[in-house]
């Protein structure tokens, strides 16, 4: 009995032992060696060898991480206050430093993007932030790209998903985005009434040049006049058409 306790002992032994100096890591994983506390070496992918208690090893995952930044209250330059969301793509490119410059380099970049939205997007007014989104996410992806630079991490991607406002700032942007459709329809209207009126112009003094046409035209204006349903017509009678009749009688 003593002697199938011991071989069990052993056995949890050995298997522990082994445990302790095999590991396996996938092709998306690296291990930072410690060796009595010191950094030794960063290992991986594959069969890594340990010595136990003398080594120990951290594993960092090489995967693009997909971290989802927290609604932040921001006020724009102009003084709105807004929420504002985003999320966040970045991966470690140096284990080494993501362990050793950083005690928990995902909370840290979490804070990080935090402070790093309501600071980037407090710089610009509401206008930029809402028509010029996808400057604002180059912004602050530079900016924490920069800043995460230190702890072995590359920010690949920012992207603000929503911008949330209160009912009365919405209901004065609808009546802003009302007033502004209504100027340019003015504006349009009153470009159109300008080339006609040029048009206009130009058509007189070409039928001012020569008599003849403006006879035609007016012709042609009785002609569409009598084409008309009304039963009674009052119509002028031009000088020129006079004087070109009084010509005519004369010469006869």
């Amino acid at each position: 009995m003593g002697l199938q306790l011991g071989f069990a002992a052993l056995l949890l032994l050995l298997i522990a032992l082994a445990s302790a100096t095999f590991r396996i890591l996938r092709e998306y994983e690296r291990g930072v060696v410690f060796q009595l506390g010191r950094f030794w070496q960063v290992k991986g992918p594959g069969l890594i060898l340990l010595i136990p208690v003398i080594q120990q090893m951290v594993r960092v995952d090489l995967r693009t991480v997909v971290l989802d930044v927290p609604a932040q209250d921001v006020i724009t330059r102009d003084n709105v206050s807004v929420k504002v969301n985003a999320v966040l793509y970045f991966r470690v490119l140096d284990p080494q430093k993501a362990i050793i410059q950083v005690e928990d380099f995902l909370m840290a970049t979490s804070q990080l993007a935090q402070t790093t939205l309501r600071a980037v997007l407090g710089k610009h007014e509401l206008d930029e932030l809402l028509a010029e989104r996808e400057r604002m996410n180059i912004d602050i992806q530079q900016v924490l790209d920069a800043q995460t630079d230190a702890w072995g991490i590359k920010v690949a991607n920012v992207e603000i998903k929503h911008v949330d406002l209160n009912e009365s700032m919405i209901r004065a942007i609808a009546r802003q985005a009302e007033a502004e459709r209504e100027r340019r329809a003015k504006v349009i209207h009153a470009e159109g009434e300008l080339q006609a009126s040029e048009k206009l112009m130009q058509a007189a003094e070409m039928l001012g040049r020569q008599p003849g046409a403006m006879q035609l035209r007016y012709m042609q204006t009785l002609s569409s006049i009598a084409g008309d349903k009304s039963s009674t017509i009052v119509f002028p009678l031009p000088i020129e058409l006079l004087k070109g009749m009084a010509d005519l009688s004369s010469k006869s």
